[in-house]
């Protein structure tokens, strides 16, 4: 017996499109999907993650905290460092998010290929 669902993403003020919102980020894929290896700090995160700025990187890191993907841990060192992990719901993410980087660089080839294809055929048209 198929049981209805709450929420539909279909439909315009759906909650659950949130979600496509914020995991079609790029920096919001590879963040966790660096955090699904292992729990890391910010400037390893920031060196793993080569291109993310600070401030981006501080920006995603709360808003995944604040939507339950991660969680920080204040390491009582000098000086003070923290370190961020995925949290159970995380990982059921980095799942799918890792299988959308393993299919984007298997297929990436593919995409260049079609899209020149596309543009020589604009190209041609245009003149």
């Amino acid at each position: 017996m198929n049981q209805a669902l709450k929420y539909n993403i279909y439909q315009q003020h759906c909650p659950a499109r949130l979600f496509f919102e914020k995991i079609a980020d790029k920096w919001v894929l590879l963040i966790i999907n660096v955090l699904a290896r292992e729990t890391q700090h910010f400037n390893l995160l920031k060196k793993s993650i080569q291109g993310i700025s600070p401030k981006v990187l501080s920006q995603k890191l709360k808003m995944l905290e604040r939507d339950g993907f991660i969680e920080r841990q204040v390491q009582n060192t000098s000086p003070i460092r923290v370190d961020y992990s995925l949290t159970s719901l995380g990982l059921e993410v980095a799942k799918m998010a890792y299988q959308l980087k393993d299919w984007a660089e298997t297929n990436i080839e593919q995409v260049i290929t079609a899209q020149q294809r596309f543009d020589a055929t604009q190209t041609e048209e245009s003149k």
